[in-house]
């Protein structure tokens, strides 16, 4: 009965918010390079939005966790969340059956963002997996074998950068590639992330009319910003389409893209799985703080 009560403590309140489109290709592998540069922006016109997805389903309920959890007390291993046993079958991009909707039921239920339950490993789930394998230490890869399994029975909450943050507020985990949602003091939603790759760039685009040159350091600065403006849909910018913008530092914002390889790739801005980006903007107002934290090392 305590074990109970004390495990209750820990796991209390839920949150609950729809998934959605799955766009095919949305990460590709750790060596597929985007096509359309996406980064610093400016003010635009909106491309046609994608077209919904025919498929939708409610993330279960997620363990929410104490105001202690968001001060960094508890332990690093999450305790509120409900059991798990691992299918135990080796994974690996292209596989369907029952052993891959128990990896994306589980994926869902810790907060990470797989796609539909569906049993078919693609894209979605992959860069789900991706995540999930990040915040545990695991070098991120795509098959699913032994460790990651283990990890999955008993994970790791993610590593709170602001531990006095407010309770809603998004932290994004420049070392690890990883950024969190939390909300009510917990973590909601963990996604893959491909930020800014540090290599000065100079592109030339038509802009407002004419040919232009565009240079910069194609860093994302860490520090601590809120968000502000966003655009529904694609965004056009002089370096490139975004998907569902959310800004929050001048020009860089949390966006979705097309590719989100394992390695910083962007012009500066925050690439965000597709069907992570078709949920956020539902989850994320305006005025949230934003704190960018880490420098990846290649």
């Amino acid at each position: 009965m305590m074990r109970g009560r004390r495990r209750l403590l820990v796991a209390v309140g839920a949150v609950t918010f729809a998934t959605a489109f799955a766009a095919t290709g949305v990460a590709g592998t750790a060596q597929a390079r985007t096509a359309v540069p996406v980064g610093v922006v400016t003010t635009g016109t909106a491309l046609p939005a994608l077209p919904a997805s025919a498929e939708s389903s409610a993330l279960p309920a997620l363990p929410a966790l104490t105001a202690l959890t968001a001060r960094g007390a508890v332990p690093a291993r999450a305790t509120g969340y409900p059991a798990f046993t691992a299918p135990g079958k080796t994974l690996k991009l292209g596989a369907k059956g029952s052993a891959v909707k128990a990896l994306q039921a589980r994926l869902k239920e810790l907060g990470y963002v797989p796609g539909s339950v569906d049993g078919r490993y693609g894209g979605a789930t992959l860069t789900a997996v991706w995540a999930f394998q990040k915040v545990q230490g695991i070098t991120p890869t795509s098959t699913v074998a032994a460790r990651t399994w283990r990890a999955l029975e008993n994970p790791r909450a993610p590593k709170v950068l602001v531990p006095r943050g407010k309770a809603t507020r998004v932290e994004v985990n420049l070392t690890k590639q990883v950024m969190v949602l939390y909300r009510g003091g917990a973590p909601v939603l963990i996604s893959h992330i491909s930020s800014g790759s540090g290599i000065p760039y100079t592109e030339y685009a038509t802009w407002n009319g004419k040919r232009q040159r565009f240079s910069g350091s194609a860093r994302t600065p860490t520090g601590d910003y809120k968000t502000t403006w966003r655009v529904k849909g694609w965004h056009r910018s002089y370096l490139g389409q975004l998907y569902n913008p959310i800004f929050f530092n001048g020009g860089i914002a949390l966006h979705g893209a097309l590719s989100v390889p394992l390695y910083p790739a962007s012009h500066g801005c925050v690439r965000l799985p597709m069907n992570v980006a078709e949920m956020l903007p539902g989850m994320l107002g305006k005025g949230v703080p934003v704190h960018v934290r880490g420098a990846f090392r290649r």
